[in-house]
């Protein structure tokens, strides 16, 4: 191979050569990749996919931060946000030789690089936006506005890692991302990494002008600097040597971070540095089409400029002088191979941005030491006989959980202001909630370094869990329900990331997404309407099998065994959904381990009579529980010839047939639940549509009667909601005699004292003592 001596700046400016060619040849060609011969249609693919316009500013970051860590050694994690610049990520990773030591087939060579350019945007190949697929990955960007917070997420608790961010100036325009900034006020620079971001602004999105393109240099350090933040501004433009400016400003960053982690004390504002970089959308591709419409600089850069290549001969000419205008036989051998001298830059091996441990995180995971729920667990010496809260309980477990991690720190709690009202605050009895800058006035368990960390934003919540996660940490996210599905659309993402995770080969496991959902629509008294809403449980139910489980535990000792579950399991997404309020409890910790292990199960002391049931009543949820004991308590009383079966799902999914789900019951063991043509009267936590969702695929579900949350509510007793929904005990018992043939007039009377109770809590303004005061066997 030729090497010659080049000055730093030369030796940047090839390699960024070489990796906008590369990313250029993945867009358009299938053949012919380094252009040893003429360019001709045939050569090209004939699916033009990809984004190009972001991907000479992806290449430049990425080059200037390879000189930074080479420098430094610092080890450095690149969070891309413009995920849709995938060519250039690819491209880079295939110079730094990543792509070779995972496959061999995409060796730093012709062939590699022709394996690699082919597989890109096709058929069983590399898809258009980042991926797991992808070394060095743990955000996709395919959504925008999760980079920064995911950013964030990583550096927790990682104080020998910089995570430089690069954000998108259309993904910046996001409500997510907006909120994101304010994560440096959560960052200790003592026990955290730093998150140095990069905001690219190159002026346009699809088809119209970003917001912070039409932004002066003035008004966006102002932005920043209110913000927080020591802001740089870097413009291509600007100068004859943009590597040089580059590699100039991370110094200065990587300068201003250092002297933050040295100098910082409690306290005191810490102001981390950021870039503003400004370059031209789509660098490097010619000004303008063979119609004299601009391309670069403009958003006809952003996807695929020159879409008309296949028909049109003056575009297709266009198109190679413009791939031949970064000079690839200067860059490349005969055989393909990059020349050692643009490759001068890299760093070491084990240093290099696509080989970051943290971004295979789960080579990293070690099991949390979960304290013995038994020395927690609540006495309940008959079913029905103890009181606790469930959530209450489970607090002073998860703080012993915190306690036992302190020294190794990789547990967290990320919560949306919500930990003290969801009965979670015996937390706080063993860290504090983060937060690094002062605070003005009066403020209780804040402090920097705490590892219960409230914010205001469910989206930054998120960001943070999947970046710790992804990192080879463990993390909760307690929520209020109703809130937890302003991430709906972020799960959705995450969820195909794990996904996809478990197909690759060399994604190690991380542990799951934890998600513990309280104050739920039922028990929203001081609240209304607008708190009520059970879909986040829904949303989950449309993830791969592989992927989601969902759990109701209905007392403190189911709550226990669950969670402890949930924090052992990897890959996953758990939704756990469990009350706060204290009241009756129902099983004893064998009888709840038992219990949990089989996911659902009769509960022989609740129902009556003996032998073949005439009806099965079933629930899932706390409250749901509750009312459906009530109603076996009735229908016990004053239909002492009915034949009820009580039933518990606290795993939602044990419901689906085995053969479509991993936690579905078998059929033997699901008709020894509920018979096998038995009416079921089954009273549910959220929406009704959601069990028969997961039915779907047992034989005779439509004798499965589903009551639930049916989006009526208000501020208003609890008994009122429950009758406003036709989920209270007297709907249920009504609805059960009638499935049975043989209680028309006593359901009428049933239902005649409902409205007598509800009318009573309208005149009185609380729910009557028959409800209030009504115990299991009382």
């Amino acid at each position: 191979m030729t090497t010659t001596a080049r000055s730093a700046t030369d030796v940047s400016s090839r390699y960024r050569r070489a990796a906008d060619y590369a990313a250029a040849a993945m867009i358009y060609l299938k053949d012919n990749v380094l252009l040893r011969e003429p360019l001709r249609r045939e050569h090209l693919k004939p699916r033009l996919l990809g984004h190009w316009g972001t991907c000479p500013g992806i290449t430049f970051l990425y080059a200037g931060l390879n000189g930074l860590v080479r420098r430094t050694g610092r080890r450095t994690l690149l969070v891309t946000g413009p995920g849709h610049g995938a060519p250039a990520v690819h491209a880079n990773l295939w110079l730094e030789s990543t792509h070779a030591e995972l496959d061999p087939a995409l060796g730093r060579d012709g062939n590699g690089l022709a394996e690699l350019v082919r597989r890109f945007s096709w058929p069983g190949g590399f898809p258009s936006h980042l991926s797991p697929e992808v070394p060095g990955v743990i955000h996709e960007g395919g959504e925008l506005g999760y980079a920064l917070a995911t950013a964030f997420g990583a550096a927790l608790d990682n104080p020998d890692l910089t995570v430089a961010c690069l954000v998108g100036d259309g993904e910046a325009e996001t409500g997510p991302t907006a909120g994101s900034w304010h994560a440096s006020k959560f960052l200790d620079p003592r026990t955290d990494g730093a998150v140095l971001p990069v905001l690219h602004v190159n002026g346009y999105k699809i088809s119209s002008p970003t917001i912070y393109g039409c932004m002066s240099d003035e008004e966006l350090t102002a932005y920043f600097s209110g913000a927080g933040w020591s802001p740089y501004v870097l413009d291509v433009t600007t100068t004859d040597d943009p590597d040089a400016l580059l590699a100039e400003t991370l110094d200065l960053a990587h300068a201003e971070i250092a002297a933050v982690r040295e100098r910082w004390t409690p306290g005191e504002r810490a102001v981390w540095p950021m870039i503003v970089l400004r370059s031209p959308k789509g660098w490097g591709v010619p000004a303008e089409d063979t119609e004299g419409q601009p391309l670069e600089g403009t958003f006809h850069a952003h996807q695929v400029p020159l879409g008309g290549v296949h028909d049109d001969d003056a575009e297709l000419a266009l198109l190679e002088r413009w791939l031949r205008s970064y000079r690839p036989d200067e860059l490349f051998d005969d055989d393909g191979r990059p020349h050692d001298d643009l490759l001068a830059d890299l760093p070491p091996e084990h240093l290099r941005l696509g080989r970051v441990p943290e971004a295979n995180g789960g080579q990293l995971r070690r099991d949390l030491p979960l304290p013995d729920v038994a020395r927690f667990a609540v006495d309940v010496p008959a079913p029905g006989a103890g009181s606790a809260s469930p959530t209450g309980t489970t607090g002073t477990w998860l703080a012993e959980l915190m306690s036992a991690t302190e020294d190794q720190r990789d547990f967290r709690v990320l919560c949306p202001d919500e930990l003290a009202s969801n009965k979670l605050d015996a937390l706080l009895e063993a860290t504090d909630r983060a937060f690094t800058w002062p605070v003005p006035g009066y403020a209780e368990h804040l402090a920097p370094g705490g590892r219960v960390m409230e914010v205001l934003s469910e989206h930054l919540c998120q960001g943070w869990l999947q970046g710790y996660l992804l990192t080879g940490r463990h993390a909760l996210f307690p929520c209020y329900e109703a809130f937890a599905s302003i991430v709906d659309s972020m799960v959705n993402q995450y969820a195909k990331f794990l996904k996809i995770a478990g197909e690759v080969p060399w994604r190690a496991s991380v542990a799951s997404a934890n998600y513990l959902l309280t104050s739920e629509g039922w028990r929203q008294e001081h609240n209304g309407y607008s708190h009520q809403g059970p879909g986040f449980l829904n949303n989950l139910l449309t993830k791969k099998a592989s992927v989601a489980r969902v759990y109701l535990p209905p007392d403190a000792n189911t709550l226990l065994v669950t969670l402890r579950h949930c924090l052992t399991s990897t890959d996953r997404i758990n939704l756990v959904i469990a009350g706060k309020n204290t009241g009756s409890q129902w099983l004893d910790l064998d009888t709840a381990e038992r219990h949990c292990a089989a996911g659902a199960g009769v509960w022989e002391w609740a129902g009556n009579g003996t032998g073949d049931p005439h009806v099965v009543l079933a629930c899932a949820g706390g409250i749901p529980t509750v009312e459906v004991l009530a109603a076996a308590s009735i229908l016990r009383e004053r239909a002492p010839d009915l034949v009820v079966r009580v039933v518990n799902v606290v795993d939602l999914l044990s419901l689906a047939p085995d053969t479509r789900h991993p936690h579905g019951m078998s059929e033997a063991d699901f008709t020894a639940c509920y018979g096998q043509r038995t009416p079921v009267v089954f009273g549910f936590h959220g929406y009704p549509s959601a069990v028969h969702e997961v039915l779907h695929g047992r034989p005779d579900t439509q004798r499965f009667h589903v009551h639930g949350y049916q989006e009526e509510g208000t501020t208003t007793t609890p008994y009122d909601l429950l009758v406003s929904n036709g989920m209270s005990r007297h709907d249920l018992a009504a609805d059960t005699l009638r499935r049975s043939g043989r209680g028309d007039q006593l359901a009428d009377e049933l239902l005649a004292e409902r409205d007598e109770l509800r009318a009573a809590a309208h005149r009185d303004g609380v729910d009557p003592a028959e409800i209030t005061d009504w115990r299991w066997g009382a």
